[in-house]
């Protein structure tokens, strides 16, 4: 079951330093063991109004908390990370609770006394049994971070030749900046794996991996299938039927002559080998494929329709 620390502690999520205190001040008067004489459910309001204050009074464990969100967090930190540093004596003493009253809450959770725990009360830690959330809990076991996906937008040359970025990811909280070398071939989709720079683990858990995935930038010319490109050209309809030589520039900047045979269809693929994307595994590349669209006159001038008549006539 995941805490709302905020909602423990009856404060909003914008609310400061000041107001968390007082909050928590006023519960703990109300919760304190001495005052509660061994109400169970009182006492167990006690600890997790002392978990939610322990969390969102250190400004770094109140990142972490707004970052991950309650059911991450607590997923992430176990109860000793909660409570390192936080010395629930001095904090009880500063809101007025003299040595009788905080007795056996004198040792740090973490340091000393039961581990995770505050010792004392005759010779019982009060904080022994807590269930699922308690501070007495085992020591959460080493857990991996987070992987992180990162969507990169490439154009058609830097997918070609491949190319060098700078990216900044969300790394628990913190902006991180991480130099990435994309390999040439990355296409539309593809991803690499970036070892360790995901989020760090846990527990002394290792770091996740950060993979990095391709997102073409569309472009006016060409198409991608796969590794083949596709390139439209239009040419007349007499071209098509009596064939013609253009000029095709690849998308590296190679300027090729295309020989489009007499009689091409319309839609027909011509094949450039060759000159598609690399493959990200040896050297092989993809093709480059020249679709052909024939153009058709929508208006026939009338001399246009006397030629046409007499190619009518001769059977065409």
């Amino acid at each position: 079951m995941t805490e709302d620390y905020y909602k423990i502690l009856g404060v909003d999520k914008t609310a400061d330093i000041s107001e968390i205190k007082k909050a928590y001040r006023k519960l703990a008067l109300k919760y304190h063991p001495d005052k509660t004489k061994g109400d169970k459910t009182l006492e167990d309001k006690f600890k997790k109004t002392s978990e939610a204050y322990a969390v969102l009074s250190d400004p770094e464990k109140r990142n972490q908390y707004d970052t991950y969100g309650s059911a991450d967090f607590q997923q992430r930190f176990s109860q000793e990370d909660i409570f390192r540093n936080f010395d629930m004596g001095d904090i009880l003493k500063e809101f007025g609770f003299g040595s009788s009253q905080g007795r056996g809450f004198s040792s740090t959770c973490g340091r000393g006394g039961q581990r995770g725990g505050f010792s004392g009360m005759g010779g019982n830690s009060f904080f022994n049994n807590m269930g699922g959330g308690g501070f007495g809990q085992q020591k959460k076991p080493p857990m991996k971070g987070k992987d992180i996906l990162y969507e990169l937008p490439l154009t058609f040359h830097e997918i070609i030749h491949g190319t060098q970025k700078t990216i900044t990811i969300n790394q628990g909280g913190n902006a991180k900046a991480i130099d990435v070398k994309i390999p040439k071939g990355l296409t539309q989709g593809k991803k690499i794996r970036l070892a360790g720079k995901g989020d760090m683990g846990t527990s002394g858990g290792p770091p996740g991996n950060l993979y990095i995935k391709s997102i073409l930038i569309p472009s006016k010319e060409y198409t991608i299938d796969g590794n083949d490109i596709l390139l439209s050209k239009q040419i007349l309809l007499s071209q098509a039927l009596l064939g013609h030589t253009m000029e095709v520039l690849t998308p590296d900047g190679t300027a090729i002559n295309l020989k489009v045979p007499a009689g091409t269809n319309h839609k027909s693929k011509m094949r450039i080998p060759g000159h598609g994307i690399p493959r990200m595994k040896g050297n092989a590349c993809g093709d480059l494929f020249v679709v052909i669209n024939i153009v058709m006159p929508k208006k026939l001038t009338e001399k246009q329709k006397e030629l046409i008549q007499q190619l009518e006539r001769t059977g065409l």
